[in-house]
């Protein structure tokens, strides 16, 4: 299965009820429509209504981890940044880590691959998910972020953001890459 809308009914969360939380928690966002995006390079052609860097903008990779104690991570970074994994293990507090299989991913944070998002942490945090986010996401004036689906984009603020995972009791780690 994909990870657009079309399968979105087979997803523990439905993207709708997310998007209820987040108006619920009274989070200014915007949202977006396009083809479904799967990694950076396809996000890339799609950028004409979303801020640039320049403008306060934020894109963001999401890496599912599991280290060799099998303890589960999402590390959100700013999508141009190298990642170190051996560095990134460090600041996660983890040892050897590596990428989570697809299996895992479905079941802890409740997306396909091409549809990981911090939102998934809503789902994460039941499966005691450790988040790593990226300094700059929480400086950013707009985090762009699939809502579960990789066919639609919501954006918000990065304290926006912040204010979505405490509602969660999810205190991410503060990654400087």
């Amino acid at each position: 299965m994909d990870a657009s809308s079309a399968y979105q009914d087979s997803l523990p969360l439905h993207p709708d009820k997310l998007i209820a939380k987040i108006e619920s928690l009274a989070i200014a966002y915007q949202s977006y429509s396009h083809p479904p995006l799967r990694t950076v390079a396809d996000s890339k052609d799609f950028r004409d209504e979303l801020l640039s860097e320049a403008e306060g903008g934020c894109h963001i990779k999401n890496l599912y981890l599991r280290d060799k104690k099998k303890r589960n991570f999402l590390a959100v970074i700013q999508e141009d940044k190298e990642v170190d994994l051996k560095l990134l293990a460090d600041a996660l507090g983890a040892s050897r880590i590596s990428f989570g299989s697809e299996e895992r991913l479905l079941e802890n944070l409740g997306v396909r691959p091409g549809a990981v998002t911090p939102l998934a942490m809503m789902t994460g945090a039941e499966h005691n998910v450790t988040l790593g986010l990226d300094r700059v996401i929480l400086e950013a004036k707009q985090v762009y972020m699939h809502p579960l689906v990789n066919d639609r984009t919501i954006g918000m603020s990065g304290s926006d953001l912040l204010r979505f995972l405490n509602a969660f009791s999810i205190t991410p780690i503060i990654l400087d890459i």
